[in-house]
């Protein structure tokens, strides 16, 4: 057997992807040219934020999705919280970075901790770095606009409805991509059909309200709109849904995984007499949302 290549791991929670968190995925895949692996070792959202009431932004298996897929990151560990979450910083260098991982360089934000309790920081990633072999390599926050990128700036505007400013940050749209779960067909019957994915315990909900989306259809991507909340006629265990009309779209998407971006809010949640009144509005939804130009993926198919 050949010694197994060497791995460029970028370190984080990345829990939004975002152009913070970029910046240092994109770190990695620079080490390519010098014949390294670019890797990604992440916590996984559910456990490393369940300390944070506000939520992680994306699921794990969504965060390694987009590190493979739009990151360029080949490798991804992600073991359960509580693998790690008792070892020392030395333990998780010797035994995660060097031993399961290969690691020839790593890279990290500034505000990087690990190991128990999180007392290990940068300066000690870089001492053990030294003594196993690896360099390392500390990537600055992003500004954008003027605003430090962090998932807790992400985490209030997704909260405030501000898609606009949130995606700027994020780098790429917000982002839904489940498998498509059966409801409670009130929209087929009113001719609104929908596809619904339900948040996940935990998960950061964006403002309850209705969204200009797009979706990606196994025939390409479609306009769309999107309600988010939480629907007292199907309970998804008490979880907030996101319910998605795909405009001129006719096909059966159930049990398939499906992508749907956000791209502006277009109103917030409402609470309708009747039936008619919310037809009316759905109708008048879909009117402003074709006036809305694809915006997103006109550009980046």
């Amino acid at each position: 057997m050949g010694m197994q290549k060497q791995t460029a791991v970028a370190l984080g929670l990345f829990d939004g992807v975002h152009e913070g968190h970029r910046a240092v995925l994109q770190a990695a895949c620079r080490q390519k040219k010098n014949g390294m692996v670019p890797s990604a070792f992440s916590f996984q959202s559910e456990m490393a934020e369940s300390k944070q009431a506000a939520g992680y932004i994306y699921p794990t298996d969504l965060k390694i999705w987009m590190l493979e897929n739009q990151c360029g990151i080949e490798r991804v560990l992600a073991p359960p919280f509580e693998i790690v979450c008792e070892m020392t910083g030395e333990d998780f260098v010797r035994n995660i970075l060097c031993e399961r991982m290969n690691a020839g360089y790593v890279c990290c934000g500034s505000d990087f901790h690990f190991g128990r309790g999180a007392r290990w920081d940068v300066q000690d990633l870089q001492r053990l770095g030294e003594q196993c072999g690896f360099t390392v390599e500390v990537i600055n926050d992003v500004r954008v606009g003027g605003v430090t990128v962090s998932s807790t700036e992400i985490r209030e505007l997704l909260a405030a409805g501000d898609l606009n400013k949130a995606n700027l940050l994020l780098g790429s749209p917000y982002l839904l991509r489940q498998e498509v779960v059966h409801g409670a067909h009130l929209g087929t019957s009113m001719s609104f059909p929908t596809i619904n994915q339900p948040y996940q315990s935990g998960q950061l909900v964006p403002k309850y309200g209705v969204y200009a989306s797009e979706t990606k259809t196994p025939e390409g991507w479609f306009m769309s709109v999107t309600n988010i909340g939480v629907k007292p006629t199907v309970d998804y265990d008490g979880m907030p849904v996101a319910e998605t009309h795909i405009i001129d779209y006719a096909g059966d998407l159930y049990g398939q995984t499906i992508e749907v971006v956000l791209t502006k809010m277009l109103r917030e949640e409402q609470k309708f007499d009747d039936l008619d009144a919310l037809i009316d509005q759905m109708n008048r939804d879909l009117i402003v949302r074709r006036q809305l130009s694809k915006s997103y993926h006109e550009f980046n198919t």
